[in-house]
């Protein structure tokens, strides 16, 4: 596994202005690890991480199966070693009022579930504070956590805080929870853009 995804901790920034979706993310020191410039006028995500800005070494692919489709599964590759990490479908009905995604592992077994916060507070975004109310996601495997990620609330740009400390025995393989942060700030992000 490429050093990128060593960390329990992370930062995700996304620009708010720019044609593209370009997202950061940073370890705990400040540093740079990974770099994501989603492409525009895709019919189908195809999502590309790379270790930097350059963007001379891909390590994670995140490509969904369908074509515009609510309930889409999304593929985590591996780019340098060409091996499935695991696997996302979001709850599509469902996330309507609360977002929720099943995890999958690479032989398409569910392992968790990530989620919104809380109803109350999934309503209170969606009709009546917008981006006033940052969004909170826990990833779970049964009753044990393994992933918080927590949106810092910001107006003038998109900043996630994940954190993968309370897995204590490293059930969760950073790069698909990594994955999940990247498909929280693409897909579900732009639900929120306009509150």
């Amino acid at each position: 596994m490429d050093s990128s995804f060593q960390y329990d901790q992370f930062v995700l920034k996304k620009q708010i202005v720019s044609l593209t979706g370009i997202l950061r993310i940073f370890n705990p020191g400040g540093q740079l690890v990974l770099y994501c410039q989603q492409k525009i006028f895709r019919i189908k995500e195809d999502i590309r991480v790379y270790s930097d800005d350059s963007k001379s070494r891909e390590v994670l692919i995140i490509k969904a199966r369908q074509v515009l489709d609510f309930s889409a599964y999304f593929d985590v590759m591996d780019s340098q070693y060409s091996t499935k990490v695991g696997g996302f479908r979001r709850k599509g009905i469902r996330s309507l009022v609360q977002d929720e995604w099943e995890v999958f592992n690479p032989q398409d077994n569910l392992i968790g579930i990530l989620k919104e916060d809380s109803l109350n507070r999934a309503l209170l975004r969606r009709f009546l504070l917008g981006r006033l109310l940052p969004q909170d996601y826990d990833l779970r495997a049964g009753m044990d956590q393994l992933a918080d990620y927590k949106q810092e609330f910001n107006l003038l740009q998109y900043i996630m805080h994940i954190d993968f400390r309370k897995d204590a025995e490293s059930i969760l393989d950073h790069r698909l929870g990594l994955a999940a942060a990247i498909l929280l700030a693409i897909i579900e992000g732009k639900q929120h853009r306009e509150g």
